[in-house]
């Protein structure tokens, strides 16, 4: 049974000018349970989407409509000025850079009606609402790599704002508002080019951020990184090559084809198949090895023709109807990690890529004896925490 299933209660209550209002408990949400003692845990799946806002491409209502139909609920990282409209990009003051500038640009009035709809009803539909920030400036040439933890926090306060004021700013007051307080929805966020990490997590641990996904990271199981969890981008298998890639749409790109965008079209079909067996061979290997969580991140993005966005759609339909496995929001996954026991997360952690234990999960998860009377128990083995990257 899931909690808040079905259309959120109570009456509408209208946050500032209307652009985004309370309107209770968000629908279709999982009830966690802490795992039972030598109970086999799900096998998780966070599908992601980059900058996600509603284009002449209208991938982020298709793929709304393919999460419904496989029961899949994602997260959308939202980038703040695809609510800002153009004409007024000089309220956008971003770190680093002059007033108004804008590595993705901005929108137009369709643009954010048609962004807002879609952010609407994913998120009535179960989705989670996170944040891309705004300008998308990467490099050495003050990008978000060179930002300080305070400059972090202007960029998070202005991505909020934009949220909480595209109605004032755009003018479009008649539009339905986001059905929810962004303060209370926003929960985590992926860095652009995941760059900056370091002292983003400074600024989000303070702001109240539960995750971040902006780190490079093996299929294991999550720790904690200044008490966020570190939900990091994962190396997944390139099939037919001796490397592993990031699980996402735009790496297995540059593998392909460099930084050409529409490469070779006799090989786009080839190349989305590639990206598509990388991801479900990722997933086998956590389905069947240790279980950990697999994290997949993408964009609205039709770069060698679409392929990867078929890729993508094919992985869901091929791993998310599958037995004990939850295809969920990063936000999801944090409540499920949050519900558990540490110890037996810590566990959890020790399994490598791949592994299964090799008793099976009913001995690994079992709690220990108790030592006989008069017997002093054993030390536990230290388990140190990853690295943080």
């Amino acid at each position: 049974m899931k909690k808040g299933d079905g259309a959120p209660q109570g009456v509408v209550r209208l946050i500032g000018d209307g652009s985004t209002a309370f309107t209770g408990t968000q629908p279709r949400q999982p009830a966690w349970q802490r795992l039972k003692q030598g109970q086999e845990p799900p096998q998780f799946v966070v599908f992601s989407w980059d900058g996600a806002g509603e284009d002449s491409q209208k991938l982020f209502s298709h793929f709304r409509e393919v999460g419904k139909k496989y029961g899949a609920t994602m997260t959308y990282f939202l980038s703040g000025v695809y609510l800002l409209p153009e004409a007024k990009r000089d309220l956008y003051d971003p770190p680093k850079h002059s007033p108004g500038q804008s590595d993705i640009g901005f929108n137009d009035l369709q643009g954010i009606r048609d962004t807002v709809r879609e952010l609407r009803g994913a998120w009535e539909e179960g989705n989670e609402i996170g944040t891309h920030f705004n300008g998308h400036f990467c490099g050495e040439e003050g990008g978000v790599g060179t930002w300080s933890v305070d400059e972090w926090k202007s960029e998070i306060n202005q991505a909020k704002s934009f949220v909480k004021h595209w109605k004032t700013n755009s003018g479009l007051k008649e539009e339905k508002p986001l059905p929810f307080d962004y303060d209370k929805e926003l929960a985590g966020a992926r860095t652009p080019c995941l760059e900056g990490r370091k002292n983003f997590v400074q600024a989000a641990s303070q702001l109240g951020f539960r995750y971040d996904t902006s780190g490079v990271n093996d299929q294991i199981w999550p720790n904690k990184d200044h008490g966020l969890w570190d939900l990091s981008m994962q190396l997944v298998p390139v099939p037919g090559r001796e490397f592993q890639t990031l699980s996402m749409d735009y790496n297995f790109m540059v593998n392909q084809s460099g930084t050409a965008t529409q490469g070779d079209p006799s090989q786009h079909e080839y190349w989305g198949n590639q990206m598509r067996d990388g991801l479900v061979e990722a997933f086998e290997r956590s389905y069947r090895g240790n279980r950990a969580p697999l994290i997949i991140g993408n964009h609205f993005e039709s770069w060698n023709g679409g392929t990867y966005m078929r890729a993508i759609e094919d992985t869901i339909a091929t791993v998310c109807v599958q037995k004990d496995v939850k295809c969920v929001s990063f936000r999801q996954l944090a409540d499920w990690l949050d519900a558990q026991d540490p110890a037996v997360l810590a566990k959890l952690h020790t399994l490598k890529v791949g592994e299964a234990p090799s008793g099976g999960w009913t001995s690994f998860l079992a709690p220990k004896p108790a030592a006989p009377a008069g017997v002093p128990a054993a030390k536990p083995a230290e388990v140190k925490p990853a690295a943080p990257h």
